[in-house]
């Protein structure tokens, strides 16, 4: 199978707080992040199904972190969600 990613992924970890009405808060962990979207590590985003609009926020850094608008692309059952940015 091709790859058919528009963008290139680059590995990172970094903590990152989702919000939506169905989870509230949770925090998971980043995999990897392109120019177009993240993949987040945490088994209830699982919960969510493509199409779920959701927003993020990185934590731990020195100050505030915008808050993005994102969706759900895909999900990976036990293992997180990733997500598609929606503001650009």
């Amino acid at each position: 199978m091709a790859n058919q990613r528009q963008y290139p992924r680059t590995m990172m970890k970094c903590r990152i707080k989702i919000s939506h009405p169905q989870l509230g808060e949770v925090f998971g962990q980043t995999r990897d992040l392109s120019d177009g979207g993240v993949f987040v590590e945490n088994p209830l985003l699982a919960e969510l199904a493509p199409g779920t609009v959701v927003t993020g926020q990185v934590q731990d850094i020195p100050m505030d972190a915008p808050v993005l608008r994102m969706v759900v692309q895909r999900v990976v059952a036990g293992e997180g969600a990733g997500l598609v940015f929606l503001d650009q």
